[in-house]
């Protein structure tokens, strides 16, 4: 038997073997936007009388001028950038403070992933529940401390409204980055922070040239799964906000349910997710070029000290 054949054989072999997965998503991902897309190219709301006529790219041109949409991907694009910001920061540091040795380290690891744990729509309505202008927490230690003499309608204003929206988020999405950045951490061997410290390097210098470089591609995943996550975001808004006041916190998905769901107008809502699937696909493409480039920067960026021996 010649190699070619062998690897003819195993490369079949690996076909074979990866096939339900590709049939699966197939099924998952590829039939659903598939058939978004059919309906989008038919007009069937209550003007039809749900009766599905064929319009062409009439929804698509209609999209171009529709205000709440571009507002609600701004909305959304607001959203996701601050929330993901703030959530790398933290989540670095509480995996930097979980990676050191102490005592009562594996509570402490199982309690900070309760947050994440926790359903989105039961934390958002407690979130909801803190943020209220009259029986919440939030105002109430305020007024204890005397920072504010009034109650503070968190909810009724837009800019507060956005901001109490990203810090539930962050509270409940940051453990979750900062347990794959400290599977990363687990990873990196201490004898390169000990010949490093032995070359004269500090902590800062250790963490920037050691820790970050060897952290991109956990760096990567986490940011990629909280991209798309947070883009698609619906069940915290449509909880605490349900995309108020006056739309300033209404997110695309929220606009999309509220299209189809609410005035039944299933061809122009087809359409909107359409869009939105290649909206977010090309951020995520372009996102994760982007972040193949740092790794290979940030890869060759690691310097070794001359030793001062």
């Amino acid at each position: 038997m010649t190699i070619n054949t062998i690897e003819k054989r195993e490369k079949l072999t690996g076909w074979l073997l990866i096939l339900p997965a590709i049939l699966v998503l197939l099924f998952v991902f590829v039939y659903p936007i598939g058939r978004a897309f059919w309906l989008s190219l038919f007009t069937e709301n209550l003007g039809t009388e749900l009766k599905p006529i064929f319009s062409g790219l009439t929804n698509y041109s209609r999209m171009l001028s529709d205000g709440r949409f571009w507002q609600s991907l701004w909305n959304t694009t607001i959203f996701t950038t601050i929330s993901i910001f703030l959530e790398l920061i933290l989540g670095m540091s509480i995996a930097l403070i979980l990676d050191k040795s102490f005592r009562g380290r594996g509570f402490v690891r199982t309690v900070s992933l309760i947050p994440w744990s926790l359903p989105t729509a039961v934390m958002g309505l407690a979130w909801a529940w803190i943020f209220n202008d009259q029986f919440g927490i939030v105002n109430d230690l305020l007024l204890r401390l005397g920072l504010i003499q009034t109650n503070i309608t968190w909810l009724g204003d837009p800019f507060r409204a956005m901001l109490a929206l990203i810090i539930a988020d962050v509270w409940k999405t940051t453990p979750f980055i900062a347990i794959i950045l400290l599977a990363g951490l687990q990873s990196i061997s201490s004898d390169l922070y000990e010949a490093h410290a032995i070359d004269g390097a500090n902590s800062i210098q250790s963490f920037r040239q050691i820790t970050i470089p060897l952290l991109i591609p956990q760096i990567v995943i986490a940011l990629l799964f909280r991209f798309a996550q947070a883009f698609g975001t619906f069940d915290l808004v449509q909880v605490m906000t349900g995309g108020g006041p006056a739309g300033k916190t209404e997110t695309v998905s929220i606009y999309i349910y509220a299209t189809i769901r609410r005035y039944l107008d299933f061809g122009y809502g087809a359409s909107l997710v359409v869009v939105t699937f290649l909206l977010l696909i090309l951020a995520v493409a372009i996102a994760s070029t982007a972040m193949r480039k740092l790794k290979v920067v940030g890869a060759n960026g690691i310097r070794p000290y001359k030793s001062q021996l």
